[in-house]
């Protein structure tokens, strides 16, 4: 009994800790808006009008960046007609990324939705390069 307990607050506990997280969508709540606002420190590895790529500060690869559209979007499903330019510019990015590191193969993930493993809500794609070995199912 005592163990079954001590389980189900776990459970319970993490439950509560991603409502939070997925709570956090607005953009004066979103650590990306503060990231683009330069309320919190990031590296910048690049940044134009409509997006910004930065080092990921827990790596799952030797090269992992996020891209991530200035725009608050949630992910691609809020995606509208007007926002063609934000999203052309997120693969123009990765792009560019590649070029920063020799034209380096990449690999691109872009998670939506918190069953697809999303866990900051606002859009961003993954660039992943290096030895991608240990990465096929990671991000």
């Amino acid at each position: 009994m005592f163990q079954y307990y001590t389980i189900q607050r776990i459970i319970l506990f993490v439950y509560e800790i991603e409502v939070c997280i997925m709570m956090a969508n607005t953009r004066e709540q979103c650590i990306f808006c503060s990231i683009i606002r330069k309320e919190i420190p990031a590296r910048i590895i690049l940044e134009d009008e409509t997006v910004l790529a930065i080092a990921d500060i827990v790596p799952q690869a030797p090269i992992h960046y996020l891209i991530i559209p200035k725009k608050h979007i949630i992910d691609v499903r809020d995606l509208t007609s007007d926002d063609t330019t934000i999203a052309s510019n997120l693969l123009m990015a990765a792009r560019q990324l590649s070029v920063l590191h020799n034209n380096a193969s990449c690999k691109l993930v872009m998670n939506n939705g918190h069953e697809a493993g999303q866990r900051v809500f606002h859009m961003h794609l993954h660039f992943l390069s290096g030895d991608l070995g240990h990465t096929s199912m990671l991000v």
